[in-house]
Protein backbone atom coordinates (compact mmCIF):
# COMPACT_ATOMS: atom_id res chain seq x y z
CA UNK A 1 0.00 0.00 0.00
CA UNK A 2 0.93 3.23 -1.18
CA UNK A 3 2.22 5.68 2.37
CA UNK A 4 1.92 9.53 2.20
CA UNK A 5 5.26 9.94 4.09
CA UNK A 6 6.79 8.22 0.93
CA UNK A 7 5.10 10.60 -1.66
CA UNK A 8 7.23 11.48 -4.52
CA UNK A 9 8.27 15.13 -4.31
CA UNK A 10 7.52 14.95 -8.53
CA UNK A 11 3.57 14.88 -7.80
CA UNK A 12 1.36 17.55 -8.53
CA UNK A 13 0.02 19.06 -5.30
CA UNK A 14 -3.38 16.79 -4.28
CA UNK A 15 -4.89 13.68 -3.52
CA UNK A 16 -3.38 11.21 -5.75
CA UNK A 17 0.06 10.46 -5.52
CA UNK A 18 2.92 7.83 -6.40
CA UNK A 19 5.08 6.86 -3.75
CA UNK A 20 8.93 5.79 -3.69
CA UNK A 21 8.23 1.75 -4.39
CA UNK A 22 6.99 2.62 -7.90
CA UNK A 23 8.91 0.37 -10.48
CA UNK A 24 8.68 2.46 -13.18
CA UNK A 25 6.64 0.08 -15.58
CA UNK A 26 4.76 2.71 -16.84
CA UNK A 27 1.40 0.87 -16.16
CA UNK A 28 -0.13 4.10 -14.74
CA UNK A 29 0.86 6.39 -17.79
CA UNK A 30 0.25 3.52 -20.46
CA UNK A 31 -3.60 3.83 -19.21
CA UNK A 32 -4.31 6.67 -17.67
CA UNK A 33 -1.95 9.70 -19.39
CA UNK A 34 -4.20 12.62 -18.65
CA UNK A 35 -2.77 12.80 -15.08
CA UNK A 36 0.11 10.08 -14.41
CA UNK A 37 3.70 10.53 -16.59
CA UNK A 38 7.15 9.02 -16.66
CA UNK A 39 9.99 11.03 -14.80
CA UNK A 40 12.69 9.06 -16.33
CA UNK A 41 13.32 7.09 -13.27
CA UNK A 42 9.85 6.58 -11.72
CA UNK A 43 6.30 7.48 -12.74
CA UNK A 44 4.49 10.26 -10.76
CA UNK A 45 1.51 12.39 -10.74
CA UNK A 46 1.55 15.12 -13.35
CA UNK A 47 -2.44 16.69 -13.09
CA UNK A 48 -4.86 15.51 -10.62
CA UNK A 49 -8.51 14.63 -11.57
CA UNK A 50 -11.07 16.74 -11.53
CA UNK A 51 -14.74 15.14 -12.03
CA UNK A 52 -16.14 12.07 -11.73
CA UNK A 53 -14.88 10.30 -15.31
CA UNK A 54 -11.27 11.36 -14.87
CA UNK A 55 -11.80 10.15 -11.02
CA UNK A 56 -12.81 7.08 -11.99
CA UNK A 57 -9.42 6.55 -14.58
CA UNK A 58 -7.05 7.51 -11.87
CA UNK A 59 -8.62 5.12 -9.23
CA UNK A 60 -8.42 2.46 -11.96
CA UNK A 61 -5.01 3.08 -12.65
CA UNK A 62 -4.38 2.78 -9.22
CA UNK A 63 -5.63 -0.58 -9.18
CA UNK A 64 -3.98 -2.02 -12.11
CA UNK A 65 -0.41 -0.85 -10.50
CA UNK A 66 1.82 -4.20 -9.95
CA UNK A 67 3.09 -2.76 -6.72
CA UNK A 68 0.16 -0.55 -5.21
CA UNK A 69 2.70 2.56 -5.77
CA UNK A 70 -0.34 4.73 -6.36
CA UNK A 71 -2.08 6.29 -2.96
CA UNK A 72 -5.02 8.48 -2.29
CA UNK A 73 -7.21 9.28 0.35
CA UNK A 74 -9.98 7.25 1.91
CA UNK A 75 -12.68 8.70 1.00
CA UNK A 76 -11.09 8.73 -2.89
CA UNK A 77 -10.20 5.04 -2.00
CA UNK A 78 -14.38 4.12 -1.14
CA UNK A 79 -15.23 4.82 -4.57
CA UNK A 80 -12.81 2.32 -6.37
CA UNK A 81 -15.05 0.43 -9.49
CA UNK A 82 -15.55 -2.69 -8.95
CA UNK A 83 -16.27 -3.01 -12.91
CA UNK A 84 -13.46 -1.14 -13.99
CA UNK A 85 -11.67 -4.18 -15.66
CA UNK A 86 -11.51 -5.65 -18.16
CA UNK A 87 -11.43 -1.83 -20.24
CA UNK A 88 -13.12 -2.01 -23.38
CA UNK A 89 -9.99 -0.79 -26.00
CA UNK A 90 -12.17 -1.64 -29.07
CA UNK A 91 -14.82 -2.97 -31.15
CA UNK A 92 -14.75 -4.89 -34.33
CA UNK A 93 -17.18 -7.46 -36.09
CA UNK A 94 -15.18 -10.03 -34.88
CA UNK A 95 -15.53 -9.16 -31.50
CA UNK A 96 -14.55 -6.66 -28.90
CA UNK A 97 -11.17 -6.28 -27.55
CA UNK A 98 -10.26 -4.89 -23.64
CA UNK A 99 -7.33 -4.28 -21.34
CA UNK A 100 -7.19 -6.97 -18.44
CA UNK A 101 -5.57 -3.99 -15.32
CA UNK A 102 -4.39 -5.79 -12.59
CA UNK A 103 -0.85 -5.83 -13.76
CA UNK A 104 1.26 -8.22 -12.00
CA UNK A 105 4.97 -7.48 -10.36
CA UNK A 106 5.81 -11.40 -12.04
CA UNK A 107 6.28 -9.26 -15.39
CA UNK A 108 7.19 -5.84 -14.50
CA UNK A 109 3.63 -4.59 -14.78
CA UNK A 110 2.91 -5.83 -18.42
CA UNK A 111 -0.28 -5.53 -20.31
CA UNK A 112 -2.78 -8.30 -20.85
CA UNK A 113 -5.68 -8.20 -22.98
CA UNK A 114 -9.04 -9.94 -23.48
CA UNK A 115 -10.57 -10.91 -26.58
CA UNK A 116 -14.46 -11.17 -26.24
CA UNK A 117 -16.27 -12.90 -28.89
CA UNK A 118 -19.13 -15.85 -29.82
CA UNK A 119 -18.77 -18.96 -31.62
CA UNK A 120 -21.14 -19.51 -34.73
CA UNK A 121 -23.35 -21.90 -32.18
CA UNK A 122 -23.47 -18.66 -29.81
CA UNK A 123 -21.06 -20.40 -27.49
CA UNK A 124 -18.13 -17.71 -26.00
CA UNK A 125 -14.67 -18.20 -27.67
CA UNK A 126 -12.76 -15.90 -25.41
CA UNK A 127 -9.20 -15.33 -25.58
CA UNK A 128 -6.67 -13.97 -23.14
CA UNK A 129 -3.17 -12.52 -24.39
CA UNK A 130 -0.52 -12.74 -21.44
CA UNK A 131 -1.65 -12.51 -17.89
CA UNK A 132 -2.51 -10.25 -15.43
CA UNK A 133 -1.62 -10.59 -12.10
CA UNK A 134 -4.37 -13.12 -10.20
CA UNK A 135 -7.88 -11.00 -9.06
CA UNK A 136 -11.41 -12.35 -7.96
CA UNK A 137 -12.52 -9.04 -8.81
CA UNK A 138 -11.51 -9.74 -12.24
CA UNK A 139 -12.09 -12.76 -12.83
CA UNK A 140 -15.82 -12.46 -12.16
CA UNK A 141 -15.97 -9.96 -14.60
CA UNK A 142 -14.36 -11.66 -16.88
CA UNK A 143 -16.81 -15.03 -16.08
CA UNK A 144 -19.69 -12.57 -16.72
CA UNK A 145 -18.27 -12.11 -19.93
CA UNK A 146 -18.23 -15.74 -20.81
CA UNK A 147 -15.11 -17.25 -18.81
CA UNK A 148 -11.80 -17.93 -21.05
CA UNK A 149 -11.35 -20.39 -23.09
CA UNK A 150 -7.34 -20.16 -24.16
CA UNK A 151 -4.88 -18.01 -22.88
CA UNK A 152 -1.96 -17.17 -25.73
CA UNK A 153 1.54 -16.62 -24.07
CA UNK A 154 3.46 -14.14 -26.11
CA UNK A 155 6.88 -14.48 -24.13
CA UNK A 156 8.22 -16.41 -21.24
CA UNK A 157 8.62 -12.45 -19.62
CA UNK A 158 4.56 -11.95 -19.53
CA UNK A 159 3.42 -15.30 -17.91
CA UNK A 160 2.54 -13.71 -14.56
CA UNK A 161 -0.29 -15.95 -13.08
CA UNK A 162 -1.29 -17.98 -16.26
CA UNK A 163 -1.66 -21.18 -13.82
CA UNK A 164 -4.36 -19.49 -11.52
CA UNK A 165 -6.37 -18.49 -14.63
CA UNK A 166 -6.05 -21.88 -16.58
CA UNK A 167 -7.33 -23.66 -13.27
CA UNK A 168 -9.49 -21.54 -12.49
CA UNK A 169 -11.54 -21.04 -16.08
CA UNK A 170 -10.57 -24.43 -17.16
CA UNK A 171 -8.95 -22.37 -20.22
CA UNK A 172 -5.94 -24.10 -22.10
CA UNK A 173 -2.62 -22.50 -22.62
CA UNK A 174 -0.42 -22.21 -25.76
CA UNK A 175 2.81 -20.65 -25.81
CA UNK A 176 6.35 -21.39 -28.40
CA UNK A 177 8.57 -23.96 -27.57
CA UNK A 178 11.52 -21.86 -27.29
CA UNK A 179 10.20 -20.21 -24.48
CA UNK A 180 8.24 -22.76 -22.59
CA UNK A 181 10.26 -23.63 -19.74
CA UNK A 182 8.68 -19.96 -18.31
CA UNK A 183 5.33 -22.36 -18.84
CA UNK A 184 6.07 -25.59 -18.41
CA UNK A 185 2.38 -26.38 -17.58
CA UNK A 186 1.18 -24.96 -20.81
CA UNK A 187 -1.10 -27.82 -22.82
CA UNK A 188 0.08 -26.51 -26.50
CA UNK A 189 3.18 -25.07 -28.24
CA UNK A 190 3.72 -23.43 -31.16
CA UNK A 191 7.03 -24.15 -33.51
CA UNK A 192 8.91 -22.56 -35.92
CA UNK A 193 9.09 -18.85 -37.52
CA UNK A 194 5.82 -19.12 -39.94
CA UNK A 195 2.22 -18.14 -39.14
CA UNK A 196 -0.07 -20.49 -37.18
CA UNK A 197 -3.73 -19.71 -38.25
CA UNK A 198 -5.56 -20.81 -35.03
CA UNK A 199 -8.90 -20.05 -36.47
CA UNK A 200 -10.78 -17.65 -39.22
CA UNK A 201 -10.08 -14.51 -36.68
CA UNK A 202 -6.68 -15.50 -35.31
CA UNK A 203 -3.08 -15.66 -36.26
CA UNK A 204 -0.04 -16.57 -34.12
CA UNK A 205 3.10 -14.72 -36.01
CA UNK A 206 6.49 -15.75 -34.22
CA UNK A 207 8.41 -13.00 -34.05
CA UNK A 208 11.70 -14.41 -32.65
CA UNK A 209 13.72 -11.38 -31.07
CA UNK A 210 13.32 -10.09 -27.85
CA UNK A 211 13.06 -13.62 -27.12
CA UNK A 212 13.88 -16.72 -28.37
CA UNK A 213 9.96 -17.80 -28.32
CA UNK A 214 8.24 -14.31 -28.70
CA UNK A 215 5.37 -14.47 -30.65
CA UNK A 216 2.53 -11.84 -31.89
CA UNK A 217 -0.95 -12.39 -32.11
CA UNK A 218 -3.24 -11.11 -34.76
CA UNK A 219 -6.74 -10.36 -33.99
CA UNK A 220 -9.48 -10.20 -37.02
CA UNK A 221 -6.47 -8.62 -39.34
CA UNK A 222 -6.28 -5.02 -37.44
CA UNK A 223 -5.47 -5.88 -33.68
CA UNK A 224 -1.62 -6.71 -33.39
CA UNK A 225 -0.91 -7.94 -29.55
CA UNK A 226 2.96 -7.71 -29.78
CA UNK A 227 3.92 -8.98 -26.70
CA UNK A 228 7.55 -7.22 -25.97
CA UNK A 229 8.55 -6.90 -29.33
CA UNK A 230 6.95 -3.44 -30.94
CA UNK A 231 5.61 -0.81 -28.89
CA UNK A 232 4.40 3.22 -29.59
CA UNK A 233 6.86 5.32 -28.26
CA UNK A 234 5.51 8.59 -27.67
CA UNK A 235 8.01 11.51 -26.97
CA UNK A 236 9.18 11.51 -29.85
CA UNK A 237 6.19 9.55 -31.20
CA UNK A 238 6.28 6.17 -33.55
CA UNK A 239 6.68 2.29 -33.68
CA UNK A 240 9.59 1.14 -31.08
CA UNK A 241 11.81 -1.70 -31.60
CA UNK A 242 13.94 -1.65 -28.92
CA UNK A 243 17.46 -3.04 -28.90
CA UNK A 244 18.03 -2.09 -25.39
CA UNK A 245 15.41 -4.09 -23.87
CA UNK A 246 16.24 -7.09 -26.57
CA UNK A 247 17.20 -9.93 -24.64
CA UNK A 248 18.41 -12.65 -27.26
CA UNK A 249 19.27 -11.80 -30.83
CA UNK A 250 18.84 -8.32 -32.06
CA UNK A 251 19.55 -9.11 -35.70
CA UNK A 252 16.89 -11.27 -35.48
CA UNK A 253 14.25 -9.11 -33.68
CA UNK A 254 14.89 -6.74 -37.44
CA UNK A 255 14.08 -9.33 -39.30
CA UNK A 256 11.41 -10.04 -37.46
CA UNK A 257 9.84 -6.43 -37.77
CA UNK A 258 10.38 -6.92 -41.12
CA UNK A 259 8.18 -9.91 -41.87
CA UNK A 260 4.88 -7.70 -40.52
CA UNK A 261 5.30 -4.54 -43.28
CA UNK A 262 2.68 -6.09 -45.26
CA UNK A 263 -0.11 -6.41 -42.65
CA UNK A 264 -2.25 -3.11 -42.01
CA UNK A 265 -2.63 -3.17 -38.52
CA UNK A 266 -5.28 -0.40 -36.80
CA UNK A 267 -4.55 -1.41 -33.07
CA UNK A 268 -0.79 -1.98 -31.80
CA UNK A 269 -1.13 -3.36 -28.06
CA UNK A 270 1.59 -4.32 -26.35
CA UNK A 271 2.97 -5.65 -23.18
CA UNK A 272 4.74 -2.68 -22.13
CA UNK A 273 4.85 0.87 -23.60
CA UNK A 274 1.55 2.82 -24.94
CA UNK A 275 -0.68 1.19 -27.32
CA UNK A 276 -1.73 3.01 -30.48
CA UNK A 277 -4.29 3.22 -33.22
CA UNK A 278 -3.41 3.57 -36.53
CA UNK A 279 -4.93 5.39 -39.62
CA UNK A 280 -5.90 3.33 -42.74
CA UNK A 281 -1.94 2.48 -44.30
CA UNK A 282 -0.14 3.99 -41.76
CA UNK A 283 1.06 0.77 -40.32
CA UNK A 284 3.41 0.58 -42.88
CA UNK A 285 4.57 4.25 -42.98
CA UNK A 286 5.69 3.98 -39.26
CA UNK A 287 7.32 0.24 -39.71
CA UNK A 288 9.37 1.53 -42.57
CA UNK A 289 10.52 4.72 -40.59
CA UNK A 290 11.44 2.26 -37.70
CA UNK A 291 13.34 -0.09 -39.93
CA UNK A 292 15.60 3.02 -41.48
CA UNK A 293 16.05 3.98 -37.61
CA UNK A 294 17.57 0.74 -36.91
CA UNK A 295 19.49 1.03 -40.71
CA UNK A 296 21.46 4.07 -39.12
CA UNK A 297 22.00 2.35 -35.69
CA UNK A 298 19.80 4.44 -33.98
CA UNK A 299 18.37 0.77 -32.54
CA UNK A 300 15.33 1.05 -34.00
CA UNK A 301 13.67 3.97 -30.88
CA UNK A 302 12.58 7.29 -32.16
Amino acid sequence: MARPQQRLAANAEGPFYVDRTCIDCGTCWQFDPAHFAPTGRTSHVWAQPRGEGETRAALLALQACPVAAIGTTRELLAQSPADGFPSLVCSLPAGEVHYGGWASRKSFGASSWLITRRRADGRPDNVLIDSPRWSGALARRIEALGGLQRILLSHRDDVADHDAWARHFSAERWIHTADADAAPEAEHRFEGTEPITLDDDLVVLPVPGHTAGSVAVLFAGQVLFSGDHLWWGVDPPGVVASRRYCWWDWQEQVRSVERLLDLDVRWLLPGHGRWHHFAPGEWRRELEATLARVRQGRGGEP
